[in-house]
């Protein structure tokens, strides 16, 4: 279906009918013309037609910046729901109010500091060189699993400490994490419990071994020797695992396939950065904008109040449509475009905003970055030859396959 039919269908049905939650309008990469009749018209909106329903929509860039610099009145506490639009009882720090984030973030914080990131890049430049290197010149390959899931899964398995010819476990746990649609389905619900529980289980093992150890370099080890942490609970374990899992493989993973989208569908704009490539930096930050891997964030309105025109009563469940923000043309002139030196690309809200914006936002850049160094540095370009396959689900906004062929220039 193209963009205008979806615009026109759109524009003429009632608000009330548009549903930003269902999840084919991000399978068959619809949803541009719904978040632009909600900015328009009701940039919080009483959605009521949903399976999650009902809930409030907020779709524009000040608005959902608003929510996050709010944490006192939009909770992300897991005894409210916590972050999901679905309600999950998954207990990590992305999923508590202060004072005890700030504690566990505290925790986790040190791996990603600036010293820790210059002593990883020498090894990521490594492993992407190498998988570049390794891809075949002239046939058709799927981007996604030689790519993006195979960098993203060696890093986690180096901040895990996770056995290297395993690694594609990691890859499997991801994947039952973020599965959230799975939480209703009777059929699924049972296989995504046992996945979870297998991955809490064999991270349980390594907590109480490398609690026995001197403190070592990777998260595991950091959350086990550490006071706030070191005594969690298996529920508490298993969705701190959950979020950094996810974490650390869907904003780059998603990033990684949606920059080859992006400098297929404005070729002048990868040219321009082969020119200039001064401007990748730039460059990266406007894929992660261009791209928004993670769709949304939930909170859970803890008082009575009032946002954007709209009043939002106690225990109402608010989602931020980071997408949506996203694409903002008051913030974005000419959001849909990417614009490799687009000025304020660093405005965008994937990674969130305030107190809970990502830990990782950095080193997701920096692998981005590097991929695109090495790329050029071998003028090389990346062909899409096959319609993407998108997943169905309202977990993280990337792709399922992307079938590829390279050349060299």
């Amino acid at each position: 279906m193209s963009t205008m039919v979806d615009l026109v269908a759109v524009g003429k049905a009632p608000l009330e009918s548009l549903d930003p939650s269902d999840i084919q309008l991000y399978a068959q990469d619809t949803w541009r013309p719904v978040f632009a009749r909600f900015r328009e018209e009701a940039p919080v909106h009483k959605v009521t037609v949903s399976p999650y329903s009902p809930f409030w929509a907020v779709t524009t860039h000040d608005l959902c910046t608003y929510v996050e610099t709010h944490p006192e009145l939009f909770s992300s506490d897991s005894k409210y729901g916590g972050i999901s639009i679905v309600d999950l009882p998954f207990q990590n720090f992305i999923a508590m109010d202060r004072p005890r984030h700030t504690e566990h973030r505290k925790v986790i914080q040190p791996m990603f500091a600036p010293g820790e990131l210059a002593r990883m890049g020498e090894a990521i430049r490594q492993r992407s060189t190498t998988v570049i290197d390794s891809l075949p010149v002239g046939e058709t390959f799927d981007w996604v699993d030689r790519v993006s899931i195979e960098l993203t899964t060696q890093m986690l398995a180096i901040l895990f400490d996770f056995p290297w010819e395993n690694r594609r476990q990691l890859t499997e746990w991801s994947h039952w994490s973020r599965h959230v649609e799975a939480v209703s389905d009777p059929e699924l619900a049972p296989i995504r419990d046992a996945k979870l529980a297998e991955m809490t289980a064999y991270f349980s093992g390594e907590w109480s071994r490398k609690r026995q150890l001197d403190p070592g370099s990777d998260l595991i080890s950091r959350m086990a020797h550490s006071d706030v942490m070191g005594d969690l609970t298996w529920d508490e374990k298993l969705g701190t695992l959950a979020l950094l899992i996810v974490g650390g493989n869907d904003t780059t993973r998603n990033s990684m396939s949606g920059m080859i989208l992006a400098f297929n569908e404005f070729p002048d704009q990868w040219a321009k950065l082969r020119a200039d490539p001064e401007l990748i930096d730039n460059a990266v930050v406007e894929i992660i904008r261009w791209q928004t891997p993670i769709l949304a964030m939930r909170r859970t309105c803890v008082a009575d109040t009032e946002l954007g025109g709209q009043q939002i009563r106690k225990g109402d469940k608010v989602v931020m449509w980071y997408i949506s923000a996203n694409r903002d043309e008051t913030v974005f002139p000419e959001a849909d475009r990417y614009i490799v030196d687009r000025p304020n690309a660093r405005d965008h809200r994937s990674f969130g905003f305030g107190i809970h914006r990502c830990l990782g936002a950095r080193l997701a850049e920096l692998q981005v970055r590097i991929l695109l160094e090495e790329m050029i540095k071998r003028n090389m370009v990346v062909e899409i030859v096959g319609d993407p396959v998108r997943p169905a689900t309202l977990a993280g906004h990337g792709f399922e396959t992307m079938p590829v062929r390279i050349r060299y220039e």
